[in-house]
């Protein structure tokens, strides 16, 4: 149930986690399954008296409203278990949704074209900020700050400062009819399309954790990197590559994004970054690095979904909505301090 590697001890048999151990590796399941139950208990009653929140409509929302979050908060993931952060993936997404906007609507570019073009176009400025911190030795901070406003000045040139709306058809100034599918739902018109391209990225994510010797190589860095670098591990690549892969997911959260709204603007994606960073957090993820998991990650996003949607099933006012959320924030990165060492 968990991405987190863990290196055998030599001298002895392996140590098995303790109960507090065990509680702090898998709290954002407990927390996750404590607010569905609230959620349930607080939720308004139908007509009929249904369980609005139970509905699968509702259910089904909340997975495609946290469909754009959870697919960069899996990116984040990355960069974090290295020690890292990136604060440009709500600008990457706004510059992918533009991209995406523009180059079928104004270039006459195909779907598969125009996805190719922007996904690469967030895996090299993902790449490149990795560059600077990997090799040039700037602060993460400092450098995917600075990301975030290159991004968002890119995102304004390439539309020219406005909202390009996606228009569906064949002739010229239209998109191809393929793209809109992105807001469409399937499997009888229940399952929204972006959940289940976030199911695919956090399936793949957590299989490839597990699966390769890059996901010692993050666990070790974040752990100690200047043990990991002496025990051989190639700290200054794998770093890039962690923040090609956040430059990834942003830009896919950002075609997504313009798929859903049928529109691109150099405005969107404002302050998902610090959404995707609380669903790492409170997904266990240490912002210190080292520790977390991708699946974690996930729950920290669901939880995060839950909780937007039970408020506002119950007309929370918006700025207690806020408050309430940082309340939760703030308890979750509270939590990682008492998590014994291990």
């Amino acid at each position: 149930m968990s991405d987190v590697v863990e290196e055998p001890r030599t001298g002895g048999p392996p140590r098995r986690p303790g109960v507090a151990e065990t509680l702090f590796r898998f709290q954002s399941f407990f927390g996750l399954v404590a607010v569905f139950l609230a959620a349930i208990v607080f939720s308004p009653r139908g007509d009929e008296g249904q369980i609005l929140f139970l509905t699968g409509d509702n259910l089904f929302n909340i997975v495609r409203a946290v469909s754009e979050i959870g697919i960069i908060a899996i990116g984040l993931t990355f960069v974090i278990l290295i020690g890292g952060i990136d604060l440009s993936v709500g600008s990457v997404l706004g510059l992918a949704a533009v991209g995406s906007a523009v180059l079928m609507v104004h270039d006459g570019v195909g779907v598969f074209g125009a996805v190719v073009l922007v996904l690469a176009v967030g895996i090299v400025f993902g790449l490149l900020q990795g560059t600077a911190v990997a090799l040039l030795g700037v602060q993460a901070f400092i450098v995917t700050l600075a990301g975030l406003q290159i991004a968002r000045g890119l995102a304004r040139m390439w539309s020219g400062g406005e909202t390009v709306q996606i228009s569906y058809g064949e002739g010229p100034g239209q998109a191809p009819m393929l793209f809109s599918l992105l807001g469409e739902r399937t499997f009888g018109g229940v399952v929204p399309i972006p959940a289940l391209i976030f199911l695919a990225v956090a399936v793949a994510a957590v299989l490839f954790l597990r699966g390769s010797a890059f996901s010692r190589h993050l666990y070790a860095i974040g752990g100690n990197e200047k043990a990991a670098r002496l025990s051989g591990v190639p700290v200054n690549r794998t770093k890039i590559i962690a923040f090609g892969i956040a430059g990834f997911c942003a830009a896919l959260a950002g075609i997504v994004h313009a798929g859903q709204l049928n529109a691109g603007s150099p405005n969107d994606g404002i302050a998902y970054e610090l959404d995707g960073i609380a669903a790492v957090v409170v997904g266990g993820t240490s912002l210190a690095g080292g520790r977390g998991s991708v699946i974690g990650t996930i729950a920290g996003a669901l939880l995060l979904g839950i909780l937007n949607n039970i408020l506002s099933l119950n007309s929370v006012n918006t700025d207690l909505q806020l408050l309430i959320k940082g309340l939760v924030i703030v308890a979750a990165a509270a939590l990682q301090r008492l998590r014994p060492a291990p």
